[in-house]
């Protein structure tokens, strides 16, 4: 991975966000910018300074991670420490990961500035690492990829294993192990297995419920290679399928086969949701379809770009993100298929490999 040209990219923007460096607390945003995967620790990134900033369980880690990195010491409260870490740089604006911080961390870190540093002026910074995830190196595609992997192969098993009379609790659980012994690393999202009126529910948690035959299935996964993941959506149907499913399956399979085929580079995520959208309205079901059409997947399995209603985020080439229309009835259940692409060349490659009913 090309951390340091990531660090110099971040260096760029010091001027326009009118900071002169900045504290990283966002664990993924550390781990782009250092390599460092510990669970605690802090980044401060000046102009000519990359520093590392954790405790004594990780200082080894960080020192074999990040290597490029000056590794500073935490010890005791933060109080304590960091005007111990401002006093080795020339810093006066300091910008800090807005989304991130809770306001009670941000009172206390105001505070302690106030009366050990009161030349340092707290910049509050929204977006901006996560702007430059958006655009995936050829190394993070790859890794993608691997994921997608590991989750098309996990869907297969899925469907070679379920049988009526079997509880979501249990696919879930059996994909699950199947995907770790394939190679992921922990799971990024909890497992989505839901049968019946349970599919009606987009982010529904796997029950003690039978699925049963006849009825939709809804299967969402995602496997996770050195920290970035895949999100795999489908929805299957044991037995002989009612002729809602049938409709509803239809309406949603044309609506992402429509969306792949006209998403292009240079579009807004507003735009890209209306070539899904409208398939869906059009055969009647567009209240029945409540959420975005997609979003960016990396370090975490929801980043930028949002491809939703109000996105004004334009799509570039070398983003990765899922195009997932879904369609929900109350009662009955719903429909949600959903692959992992990549644009490339200005357009769509779909990256998931998984059968799609009738595709």
């Amino acid at each position: 991975m090309n951390l340091e040209g990531r660090v110099k990219k971040l260096r760029q923007n010091f001027a326009e966000q009118a900071i002169d460096a900045i504290f990283i607390s966002q664990p993924e945003n550390r781990r782009y910018l250092s390599g460092f995967d510990g669970s605690a620790g802090y980044l401060l990134i000046t102009p000519r300074n990359t520093i590392l900033a954790t405790d004594f369980r990780y200082l080894e880690q960080a020192r074999r991670q990040a290597p490029d990195y000056e590794i500073f010491k935490i010890t005791g409260d933060t109080g304590d420490w960091l005007p111990r870490l401002l006093a080795e740089v020339s810093v006066k604006k300091l910008g800090f990961e807005a989304g991130h911080i809770s306001f009670y961390h941000y009172r206390k870190l105001s505070d302690i500035l106030k009366k050990v540093c009161p030349q340092v002026k707290l910049i509050p910074v929204d977006g901006l690492v996560e702007s430059l995830r958006a655009i995936k190196e050829p190394e993070e595609i790859e890794l993608i990829t691997r994921a997608v992997a590991i989750s098309d192969a996990a869907f297969e098993y899925a469907e070679a294993i379920i049988h009526a009379g079997m509880s979501e609790k249990e696919l879930a659980w059996e994909i699950e192990k199947f995907m770790r012994n394939k190679g992921s690393e922990a799971v990024p999202f909890d497992i989505i297995v839901s049968s019946g009126y349970n599919s009606a529910v987009p982010h529904a948690k796997p029950s003690s419920r039978a699925i049963q035959s006849g009825e939709p299935v809804v299967i969402d996964i995602g496997a996770r290679v050195e920290g970035y993941s895949s999100d795999l959506s489908r929805t299957i149907c044991l037995g002989t399928p009612d002729t809602t499913f049938q409709k509803i399956y239809d309406s949603v399979l044309g609506a992402q086969l429509t969306a792949i085929a006209m998403i292009k580079e240079g579009m807004t995520g507003e735009e890209a949701d209306k070539t899904a959208r409208i398939v869906i309205e059009e055969d009647g079901y567009g209240e029945a379809f409540g959420h975005a059409l997609g979003h960016g997947i990396g370090l975490t399995p929801h980043e930028q770009p949002r491809l939703g209603p109000n996105s004004l985020e334009k799509l570039s080439n070398s983003m990765a993100f899922t195009i997932e229309p879904g369609v929900y009835l109350t009662g009955w259940g719903g429909v949600r298929i959903e692959d992992t692409v990549v644009m490339e060349n200005g357009q769509v490659r779909v990256i998931s490999k998984s059968r799609k009913i009738g595709a």
